[in-house]
This record gives structure tokens, C-alpha cells and sequence, in this order.
């Protein structure tokens, strides 16, 4: 089971969920959000990963320099999108795109492009607590690689995969104890949670 973190601030946060299990470590770029960092003291963060780890940016709506330029700044081995962009927009983008989507709108990319299936809110973006329609989501995760987000925690984490049976899970609000500060015992917890449901088959 692939596992990202997303919304990292800091570098303890980003060591501790390494440390429990995590194969990525989001950092969000876009300045409107609560779990805003700056791309300096992301590539800072990131340097400090293991070579096994993928560093993600997330970006909403900026223009395919600037994601192309933090990028390569902060080393990312993937760009998450979050806003508006389409297919053609993502081919101007240089590392591979993993593109968030709500459920509904999964049909409009082509079957090479990672979906990361969360909440619709056209305001915060993702990182609202709310769970998505876990049955929808599974009809998407049969037919191709999808990332699962959306209010996902140590409590329903287990359940989650069990019915989706996702590539992988996406959590950043889930593991915090304030927006940007991860809660370390919640992240072990969760990894227990996962590892607790490892029997479930994935699909790819």
C-alpha cells in the first residue's frame, strides 16, 4: 500500500511519518492554504529524506513555470494538481502529474494519469476532514490507479481500503493536531491501521 502525507511544515513531521512507513511527503505550494510552506524551507525538508521517499508538490491554478521551477528546486519526484487544469496543462508539467479529482470527474483523464480521488470544495482544496463516496470511488480504483483522500484517519483507514482497494492512501488532516502540524502517535497509529488491513489485494 502506497502511503503519502501530505500538508508537511516541518522536518520532524516529515522524519516521524518516514519513519512509521510513509512512501511520500506532500508539501503544498499553494499560497491560500492553511498548510502553506515555502519552497526553500520545502527543499530543505526534502533533503533530508531517504532516497526511497518521493517528495510531492501540490498546486492549485499557478502557471506551469512556476510548478516547473519548485520543482526542480525542491527536487519533486512528483507535481499533485488541485485546481482547474486539464489534460494539456499537465503535459507542460516535467516530473509525472498525479491529478486530484472528486469522483464524478474521473473519466475526463486519460488512464496514464494517477487520480487522487477527495472531497469537491472549491475553496480549501482539499485537507477538509470529509470523506468522499467510498462505493463511487471503488468503481474508479477497479479500472485504474487512484490515489484515495478524503477525511481519511487511524479510525476508518482500514475500512477505506477494504472497500476501495486503492493504490494507495493520501492523509494530511487526519494526522494533525493543528493545520501543517502532524500529530506523531496519530501517525503511527495510522500505519497500524493500514498494516493491520495489509492482507486486502491492491490493484495497480
Amino acid at each position: 500500500m502506497f502511503v503519502k502525507i501530505c500538508g508537511v511544515t516541518r522536518a520532524n513531521d516529515a522524519l516521524a511519518a518516514v519513519e512509521a512507513g510513509a512512501n511520500a511527503i506532500g508539501f503544498v505550494f499553494w499560497p491560500q492554504s492553511p498548510r502553506f510552506v515555502d519552497p526553500y524551507r520545502a527543499r530543505a525538508i526534502a533533503a533530508q529524506l531517504p532516497p526511497f521517499v518521493t517528495a510531492v508538490g501540490l498546486f492549485v491554478n499557478q502557471p506551469a513555470p512556476y510548478v516547473n521551477g519548485v520543482a526542480g528546486l525542491v527536487r519533486l519526484g512528483a507535481v499533485q494538481l488541485h485546481g482547474d487544469e486539464t489534460p494539456a496543462f499537465a503535459t507542460t508539467i516535467m516530473p509525472p502529474v498525479i491529478k486530484a479529482l472528486h469522483v464524478g470527474a474521473a473519466d475526463a483523464w486519460p488512464l496514464e494519469t494517477t487520480l487522487l480521488l477527495d472531497a469537491h470544495d472549491p475553496v480549501k482544496r482539499g485537507g477538509t476532514g470529509r470523506t468522499i463516496d467510498w462505493r463511487a470511488a471503488a468503481a474508479v480504483a477497479a479500472r485504474r490507479r487512484v490515489l484515495l483522500a478524503g477525511g481519511l484517519n487511524p479510525e476508518n483507514v482500514a475500512d477505506a481500503i477494504a472497500q476501495v482497494r486503492p493504490f494507495g492512501v493520501d492523509v494530511s488532516s487526519g494526522v494533525e493536531r493543528a493545520p501543517g502540524i502532524k500529530d506523531h502517535q496519530r501517525l503511527r497509529a495510522l500505519f497500524e491501521a493500514i498494516h493491520g488491513n495489509s492482507h486486502v489485494t491492491t490493484r495497480s
